[in-house]
């Protein structure tokens, strides 16, 4: 490929400044590039990156329709709080909010009202959670206060399992985490112990619908019941929020019997990720509260400089609004059929995955993907080697799959974890238990043993 400067000589497209005069990399450049150059410049480098399709690690969504591409590109300009300068793109927010807070079973939802929901779409589920914690802060702040009671001493009930989001909330607004910890073979949190551990000055208990740490779901049932309990014997009344990051989009599709949303009076608010099993770009979440008297007055600013009176309660403010575009391009495209289809093989590939696993004698399967699509998995004592090294050898064959320890007092427990998303097809599953083969045996060997693969159930 060659190009013609401006001085009109021919020069190899690799020449000249971009191979011989190097880019500065921590201040602005002195001159100006021309634009070919600069998008070269900037999409060799990224080529060090790893495969986003082939990263396990995450749950946020790595593929889409084109077609939502290229909605998504013509609305990067649309400032998501602009709602007066931008009217159809507030519609489809508000419309979005409607659709997620009727798939979690709000009550009092009217389908030809869109201010019946109460809730709002933000930048991925960090500033949800920060949005319904400060909610049941200020609501229990309210009780106390009315009650004549001592306002200085909030707590909130959680297991060590969360992700690092609750704990930035309870620093960042002084709520005092009270911590319900994990043990080797349980990695999520009890009714018994949030039984023992609520107080007076309990804002909320969490429970968390598919973990980060292992995928599984936490009983929200259970843990209401016994908070009907205590408060029917006279004790605090205490709310919880369901942090939907991960399950929030699974669970109504491949379990809708399962109560854990607003069918239980005592869940006041959701929050869930569009960006992960929402299946669209990062970054997007969402967080409805049970109704409107959920969500206290004073968190809601109303500004009027962008042209109206706008209602705002995000921590963020300005935003692209080409993730909520995204979000509903998949509401509309897929619908809870195309969800439910979507969800299914995902669990189908995830548990086969897991099915494999189980065939190697080193292996231990913590979660097998049957809650939601993750499957986790731990060594077995005396293999000679540990599950970082398997990570290790493979990210050299190109798979990322993280290895981590689990959370307090049980942090002897290491496991590896598989994220399926959107985009990892079944063939893909086969070739990761293929290289999963041949790395158990190379190491189990010290390096100069063969694969012996498996054959992966189609």
């Amino acid at each position: 490929m060659t190009r013609i400067p401006r001085d009109g000589t021919i020069s190899p497209a690799y020449t000249g400044r971009l191979a011989n005069d190097p880019v500065p990399a921590l201040r602005l450049p002195d001159d100006r590039m021309d634009p070919d150059v600069t998008y070269r410049f900037i999409h060799d480098e990224l080529m060090l990156d790893g495969s986003s399709r082939l990263n396990l690690a995450t749950f946020v969504t790595t593929w889409m329709e084109p077609e939502a591409e290229k909605l998504m590109a013509e609305t990067f300009d649309k400032n998501m709080i602009d709602k007066d300068e931008y009217p159809a793109t507030a519609a489809i927010e508000e419309r979005c909010v409607n659709m997620v807070a009727d798939l979690w079973n709000a009550p009092g939802l009217d389908p030809t009202d869109p201010s019946s929901a109460t809730g709002v779409s933000t930048i991925g589920s960090s500033e949800a959670v920060m949005l319904a914690g400060l909610a049941l802060k200020w609501r229990w702040r309210a009780r106390r206060t009315a009650a004549g009671a001592d306002t200085g001493r909030p707590n909130l009930v959680l297991g060590t399992n969360v992700q690092v989001v609750w704990e930035k909330f309870c620093r960042y607004f002084d709520v005092e985490p009270k911590y319900l910890d994990m043990e080797p073979g349980r990695y999520v949190v009890t009714a018994d112990q949030v039984r023992d551990a609520v107080d007076e000055n309990t804002i909320g208990v969490l429970a968390i619908l598919g973990t980060t740490f292992t995928g599984e779901l936490e009983p929200v049932e259970e843990i209401s019941a016994v908070l009907d309990e205590i408060a029917a014997a006279g004790g605090p009344d205490v709310p919880i929020h369901v942090d939907g990051a991960s399950g929030g989009f699974v669970v109504p599709f491949l379990n809708p019997d399962l109560v854990w949303d607003f069918r239980l009076p005592r869940v006041k608010s959701v929050n869930a990720s569009g960006h992960k099993y929402g299946l669209t770009y990062p970054g997007l979440g969402f967080v409805v509260w049970r109704e409107k008297e959920d969500l206290p007055e004073d968190l809601v600013f109303r500004v009027n400089y962008l042209g109206g009176d706008m209602p705002t309660f995000t921590l963020n403010f300005s935003r692209p609004g080409n993730q909520v575009i995204g979000q509903y391009y998949n509401f509309l495209r897929l619908g809870r059929a195309g969800y439910t289809d979507v969800m299914t093989s995902l669990r189908s590939t995830a548990t086969r995955v897991a099915d494999h696993l189980r065939e190697h004698g080193d292996v231990d399967v913590i979660s097998d993907g049957s809650d939601i699509p993750v499957v986790a998995f731990a060594l077995r004592e005396n293999c000679g080697f540990t599950v970082f090294d398997v990570s290790h050898e493979l990210r050299a064959r190109g798979w990322q799959v993280p290895a981590y320890t689990m959370p307090a007092r049980a942090e002897s427990v290491s496991v590896l974890r598989i994220v399926v998303r959107e985009g990892f097809s079944a063939d893909l599953g086969r070739m990761l238990c293929e290289a999963i083969d041949a790395v158990l045996a190379s190491l189990s060997t010290n390096g100069d043993g063969h694969s012996h693969a498996r054959h992966f159930a189609h």
